[in-house]
């Protein structure tokens, strides 16, 4: 168990990491259209960011998957993400359709995770999305959610309905995989998904977590088409 102390110094170090991630976004943005790579590609792969987050929050992974030679996707408007989930799933859908993407993996952070269970139960008859690996996701949400103010955060709350529909609702799990860490200051009750590939790594954070080396080789590891294993 750690300390109470331990625990708050991952907490002040997740606030820097996103603090420095935000301040990046505004002076050193990225051109999306430098991870569409030429073809031949491997499989495409969609950016999903957590809420409060553009894609470029994700740019650390962005960056390893499009080397890897994976077209890297962005939904800009997703905008920063305030939307509820069931209102940004369909702009996820309408971008897939209109660049008539398949073989779709989704790579999400926290509540991009639920936009994409919520896309792949709801949203996706066409089935052009294959998996997803969401990292550090509140597949059962989060008991802070119930303390906040902004309805937009206390939608993260175990008793939402959006949330409650997710959890019962299992048929996709099994081509979800969520990794997360021993301890997310954001998440208390942790990221595991019933059916689904669940990696728990030995690292702390809810937003630093997404800079760790461990943390995008799994995800490198983890949309890897099976042929390439």
């Amino acid at each position: 168990m750690r300390s109470i102390l331990a625990k708050g110094w991952f907490w002040a170090l997740d606030y820097l990491y996103v603090t420095y991630w935000q301040v990046r976004d505004v002076l050193f943005r990225a051109d999306p259209a430098e991870y569409l790579l030429a073809e031949p590609a491997k499989p495409p792969i969609l950016i999903l960011p957590g809420i409060y987050e553009t894609w470029q929050f994700l740019r650390p992974l962005a960056d390893r998957l499009s080397e890897a030679g994976h077209p890297v996707h962005v939904v800009e408007g997703l905008g920063r993400n305030s939307r509820s989930v069931v209102a940004s799933a369909p702009i996820v859908a309408d971008y897939l359709r209109e660049h008539d993407l398949r073989n779709v993996t989704l790579l999400a952070h926290s509540k991009g995770g639920l936009i994409g269970k919520y896309l792949m139960l709801r949203s996706d008859p066409e089935g052009r999305v294959t998996n997803m690996v969401a990292i550090a996701t509140p597949f059962s949400g989060s008991v802070y959610a119930r303390l906040m103010l902004v309805p937009s955060l206390r939608a993260f709350s175990p008793r939402d309905a959006t949330t409650l529909m997710l959890a019962a609702n299992r048929e996709v799990n099994s081509r979800i995989t969520s990794i997360f860490g021993s301890f997310d200051p954001h998440i208390p009750a942790g990221s595991a998904l019933p059916g689904a590939t669940n990696i728990r790594l030995d690292v702390a954070g809810h937003f630093r977590i997404v800079a760790d080396r461990r943390l995008q080789d799994a995800v490198a590891l983890a949309v890897k088409p099976p042929a390439d294993l």
